[in-house]
């Protein structure tokens, strides 16, 4: 069975809305498009090298219909960016899609199918943005790990990573890197059912 692998830039109040471009997701107003930049521009250090190693590694992917849109453009001519990415298979969840012209994309038009998908092979899935679709994984309990980058700022609004209608999960660190400029990459695995007790005893 596959693993889903939810990626994702996210800040300190869980915005994760348009985190590489000020066009890149303006709907509902949000004016903080391009917030990771700043932290991308710096100076690299060894720690953020190995969290993009991490990051960037040649999977099938699992996107939304957005996060498609943004992709398609750019990535089959920046593949050098992110070795293998025109190679593998490109799940893309959309009712309305059916073509493109990048080379192994594959259309899904349902969480069921999604369900079907994760149980067919040994592939992982790896997601990266794509709110409503991460949303519905949560809602459907299909994600397996999360590798979350957390950015040392606080926007006030903007499409939040966990909705209230997520299935309670419980997950256990199993890596973690912190850059010289406040980032920090966790990377959970899920770790069962949520445990509650009274503290103290």
């Amino acid at each position: 069975m596959r693993k889903i692998i939810v990626q994702e830039f996210l800040n300190l109040d869980g915005v994760m809305q348009a985190p590489g471009g000020p066009e890149e997701d303006t709907s509902g107003g949000f004016q903080y498009g391009g917030w990771v930049a700043p932290y991308f521009s710096a100076e690299p250090d060894a720690a953020f090298d190995r969290i993009m190693q991490k990051w960037m590694q040649s999977t099938d992917i699992l996107i939304g219909k957005n996060t498609f849109q943004i992709f398609e453009p750019y990535w089959p001519k920046h593949a050098e960016d992110w070795s293998g990415i025109n190679e593998v298979n490109k799940y893309v969840l959309s009712t309305s899609l059916d073509h493109s012209d990048w080379q192994n994309t594959i259309f899904l038009k349902s969480i069921d199918e999604i369900i079907n998908l994760k149980a067919s092979g040994e592939e992982d899935l790896r997601v990266y943005g794509s709110a409503a679709v991460v949303q519905a994984l949560f809602k459907h309990d299909l994600v397996d790990e999360l590798y979350l980058m957390t950015f040392p700022i606080i926007l006030g609004k903007g499409k939040r990573l966990f909705a209230e209608d997520s299935m309670p999960a419980a997950f256990a660190l199993t890596d973690h890197q912190v850059t010289s400029n406040g980032v920090v990459l966790s990377c959970y695995q899920r770790a069962g059912k949520v445990k509650t007790g009274l503290v103290g005893e």
